[in-house]
């Protein structure tokens, strides 16, 4: 466990140092919610047809910004041999990795799609579920982003090829996400989103470690 603890507080210094890179991800969504009424107008009934859509996208985009370093920074520097040869298991670490980004960008990128849904002209009684839901959205998208970085982890400039393949995946959060913050299904939407969450979290890991065994051949 001390290795695994090791890890999530190692990457989130990471995440959080160097000049606050976990701000970016952040920074593009608030800035695509909320320059976009400007450029909409004040139209209440188009900004609230548009708006949970492009909430979703929004976080679909800011966490496929911080995919591509995820794991070829450690291939680069020797970490993933360490990794390797640690007496906890690659999936575990590659889970603690993962709750690492999700702390430092998913859940303030949750918290901060309060203010955008009420921009975006969403009903204040729906913006707690739309927060709820993109919480699980985000773990979702972590889980399956861990597959993508993995497996492009020695491609250098991966970044679309890892869009390539995790973007697919994508589609099913960002559907039942929006059909929440629409306010339509909610109950059976959020469901939906924890059991994709649950599926992500619990296959990505297994995955993307078998990935970056093969990396590391």
């Amino acid at each position: 466990m001390s290795a695994l603890a090791a890890t999530f507080r190692r990457d989130l210094a990471l995440m959080w140092g160097g000049g606050g890179g976990a701000l970016a991800p952040l920074g593009f969504f608030l800035g695509a919610t909320m320059l976009v009424p400007l450029a909409m107008g004040p139209e209440r009934n188009l900004l609230a047809a548009a708006g949970p859509p492009l909430v979703w996208i929004a976080a679909a985009l800011a966490v496929l910004a911080t995919l591509e370093r995820l794991f070829q920074a450690d291939l680069e520097d020797g970490s993933l041999d360490h990794m390797l040869l640690s007496p906890a298991p690659l999936e575990m670490i590659v889970l603690a990795k993962g709750a690492a980004l999700w702390v430092a960008v998913g859940v303030p990128l949750a918290l901060a799609s309060a203010p955008a849904a009420i921009a975006l002209q969403a009903p204040p009684d729906l913006v707690p579920a739309i927060v709820l839901s993109l919480l699980l959205g985000m773990a979702a998208f972590i889980g399956v982003g861990l597959v993508g970085a993995a497996v492009t982890a020695g491609v250098k400039r991966g970044g679309v090829l890892i869009a390539l393949i995790v973007l697919p995946f994508f589609a099913p959060p960002i559907i039942f996400g929006a059909a929440v913050a629409g306010g339509e299904h909610v109950g059976a939407a959020l469901s939906v989103l924890a059991g994709f969450a649950l599926a992500a979290i619990a296959l990505g890991p297994i995955t993307a470690a078998a990935a970056l065994r093969l990396q590391a051949e």
